[in-house]
């Protein structure tokens, strides 16, 4: 941001008379040289300026997309062979909890080996078809998180949240997260946003009903103590070898924790 240099002003006292030009003396006239000083001072700036900019330029844009446009939805693609290789056999039925789950069942039924279910918190009013077929044959179900999920203990090996959780208050994660460990029998997965990360747009205000509340790991860890849900060390170690060796780094909080036995 450049700065505006502040104009100098003579206070007058009240009922000065204000001195005619002509009578100033010649000395106080601004010197030739320190017209050059500035002059060059200011071209040196402007370069500067510039320079910094252009190199700058990238890395701006790229925490300026991650922060109006990332999805802790799409991070699961990013993520998959890492968690592949945290789980293992435990990846063949899955359950993914969150918006736009369509896209995340039908990209994991294309893994070899992978049963894949979803849960739609909202209303899937521009849903396409391949989406509406989801539904009517019953992978996809819309259903508020908020109550018990319509699905017996332990149906799915792996469940997997995105984008859904940051939506609600403390009151309904008590009920939520014990739901999650209830339908899984290896664990489940979070996907939870950087606080500051993301700005939300206005028509999202009006599909989640409040805008999302980006917790610290710090706050999540707190509530799973109190929780009394256990995070899955194992899983943790595994996947951030894999990680670690790809040199992957997500935009997001991923969190592994334990079924209730």
């Amino acid at each position: 941001m450049s700065r505006r240099p502040s104009g100098l002003s003579r206070r007058l006292g009240d009922g000065a008379p204000v001195p005619f030009t002509g009578s100033l003396h010649p000395k106080s006239r601004p010197s030739p040289f320190l017209s050059i000083g500035l002059v060059l001072l200011g071209a040196f700036l402007i370069i500067g300026y510039l320079y910094n900019s252009a190199s700058g330029r990238d890395s701006f844009h790229t925490l300026r997309f991650q922060a109006v446009g990332s999805s802790c939805t799409s991070e699961i693609f990013q993520a998959l062979p890492y968690l592949k290789n945290a789980y293992g056999d435990s990846m063949r039925k899955i359950l993914h909890v969150g918006p736009d789950t369509c896209t995340v069942v039908s990209r994991l039924l294309r893994e070899d080996d992978t049963e894949a279910w979803g849960v739609e918190p909202y209303d899937l009013d521009d849903a396409d078809a391949k989406c509406n077929s989801l539904v009517r044959k019953g992978i996809v179900r819309v259903s508020d998180i908020k109550f018990p999920l319509p699905y017996r203990s332990k149906s799915f090996s792996l469940v997997i949240v995105s984008d859904a959780l940051d939506y609600l208050s403390p009151k309904y994660l008590n009920k939520t997260l014990p739901e999650l460990a209830r339908v899984s029998s290896h664990g489940f997965i979070i996907f939870s946003g950087y606080p500051g990360q993301r700005t939300f747009k206005v028509d999202e205000l009006s599909k989640f009903g409040r805008p999302a509340k980006l917790r610290s790991a710090t706050w999540w860890i707190r509530f799973f103590v109190q929780s009394k849900i256990e995070e899955n060390e194992d899983a943790i170690k595994k996947f951030e070898l894999a990680a670690a060796k790809k040199h992957y780094q997500s935009g997001c909080q991923i969190f592994h924790l334990k079924s209730f036995i």
